[in-house]
C-alpha cells in the first residue's frame, strides 16, 4: 500500500485480523439475485484489468499510487493478477481486481459507478474462485459492505495457517473459461434475504 497517490512510498500491511470472504459463505441476496436476472450488466473477465485498477483508484483518497499500478500491470501480464469487469450500455461500470499465488486471491479493491456493480463484481468472482479450485480469497480488511455479503474477521494467526495451505495448492483463475449465466452464478451462492 501507499499512504496516497502521490506518495512514492510503498509498505506491506499484516493486520492483526483480516478480512476473508469463506468460498462457501458468499451470500447472494434477493435483491442483487433480481438485479443479475434482470441482464442490466455486461461482466467480462480480464479484459479490461487497467481500466478496473484505475477506476478503483478514481477517488479522493486511494492507497494506489503509479508505482503500485505499474507492479499490478507486470503481474497482469505475467498472468498472477486478473480482473472481472461490469459494464452497462458499452461503459465500465465495476469491478474488482486481484492477484493470485497458488489457490489463494488477494481482492486488491473493487468499485463500483452504477448501483449494485461492484456486488454483481464480487459475485462473479467468487463463482469463478471456486470453480478454478481456491481456497482462499484474501480481503484483507472487512468492510461493513463485504461482511453483508458474508466476509469475515479471522486472527492473523489462523490467516497464516490458511494461507500457507493455499499457497502450496494448484489452482486457475483461467481454468472455468467463458463466465456462466447470471441463473448458474445465483444457484451456486447461498441466497438469504
Amino acid at each position: 500500500m501507499s499512504e496516497g497517490r502521490d506518495d512514492p512510498e510503498v509498505f506491506w500491511v499484516d493486520p492483526r485480523m483480516r478480512g476473508i470472504f469463506p468460498l462457501d459463505g458468499f451470500r447472494i441476496s434477493r435483491r442483487l439475485a433480481r438485479t443479475m436476472r434482470r441482464g442490466l450488466f455486461d461482466v467480462t473477465v480480464d479484459t479490461a484489468f487497467d481500466d478496473v485498477v484505475r477506476g478503483c483508484a478514481d477517488r479522493d483518497e486511494t492507497w494506489i499510487n503509479d508505482t503500485i499500478f505499474d507492479l499490478y500491470r507486470a503481474l497482469f501480464r505475467r498472468g498472477d493478477a486478473h480482473s472481472i469487469e461490469v459494464w452497462q450500455d458499452g461503459a465500465l461500470v465495476g469491478g474488482v481486481y486481484g492477484v493470485t499465488v497458488g489457490a489463494a486471491f488477494f481482492g486488491e479493491s473493487m468499485f463500483s459507478r452504477a448501483t449494485d456493480a461492484s456486488k454483481v463484481a464480487l459475485a462473479y468472482l467468487v463463482d469463478r474462485l471456486r470453480a478454478g479450485g481456491f481456497t482462499l480469497f484474501d480481503t484483507q480488511f472487512i468492510t461493513p459492505h463485504l461482511a453483508s455479503l458474508g466476509a469475515v474477521e479471522i486472527p492473523r494467526d489462523r490467516y497464516r495457517k490458511l494461507l500457507h495451505a493455499a499457497v502450496q495448492t494448484p489452482a486457475s483463475f483461467t481454468a472455468p473459461g467463458a463466465l456462466p449465466p447470471a441463473q448458474d452464478v445465483i444457484q451456486r451462492n447461498t441466497q438469504t434475504s
